[in-house]
């Protein structure tokens, strides 16, 4: 692991006019995992398939979501830039992404007003099938976690499925959505409440709606 026949792991993907002898101060420290898939030639990756999101949703094995490799790169070399050029991802997250004020304050209960929760593309999706698109529920109110577990409390996972009901549930059949809310150790974005949905094959004008038009960020750059 760490490099493909004589690359090392960051000329991996790279095409090799660009590639730097030293490795780019953006890949530098990353943990084992990423090491892993940044090494891997994105000609070798196999995205997941709806069923097999279904079943690391519903097994609570969240840690084998993974990025194209390509596009982990591409990941964490904009995510250092936001870093550097905002201070913190949260900061870029709430002026550039949901206009809110820091501090977040809630105007009500969960999920009492529309206000209080914003629904965008995930910018920069895990490595799965084209027909799946991957959504951010942001949300102005804290979702309690069981502090023995770290899991969603069950009132707090019981609010959540309501929402999702209604909100996704009403407009497409229950086998083509599922939602989970990542570990704390998973979070690239800490200190802003969320949680993650994805929809297969859904009507682009449903998606338009629901996100009021959002773009996400790795179709822009």
């Amino acid at each position: 692991m760490g490099s493909v026949g004589n690359l090392p792991y960051w000329q991996v993907n790279v095409p090799e006019s660009e590639r730097t002898e030293e490795c780019p101060e953006f890949l530098r420290s990353l943990s084992v995992k990423d090491i892993g898939v940044i090494s891997t030639p994105d000609s070798e990756y196999k995205v997941s398939t709806w069923p097999e999101v279904q079943n690391i949703v519903a097994e609570n094995r969240l840690g084998a979501f993974r990025r194209i490799p390509s596009h982990l790169r591409r990941y964490l070399e904009y995510t250092w830039k936001l870093k550097r050029d905002y201070g913190s991802i949260m900061n870029f997250v709430l002026t550039e992404r949901l206009h809110w004020e820091a501090p977040v304050k809630p105007r009500g209960k969960p999920f009492e007003f529309d206000d209080d929760v914003k629904i965008l593309w995930n910018d920069w999706p895990y490595g799965i099938d084209e027909k799946i698109v991957h959504l951010v529920v942001w949300t102005k109110f804290e979702l309690p976690e069981d502090p023995v577990t770290t899991d969603l409390t069950d009132e707090a996972r019981a609010q959540i499925d309501g929402y999702v009901q209604k909100t996704f549930g009403s407009r497409m059949p229950r086998d083509r959505y599922v939602w989970f809310k990542n570990w704390k150790s998973l979070k690239s974005v800490q200190a802003v409440e969320h949680f993650h949905v994805m929809l297969y094959d859904p009507d682009p004008k449903f998606v338009d709606e629901i996100t009021n038009g959002d773009v996400p960020l790795c179709r822009k750059i």
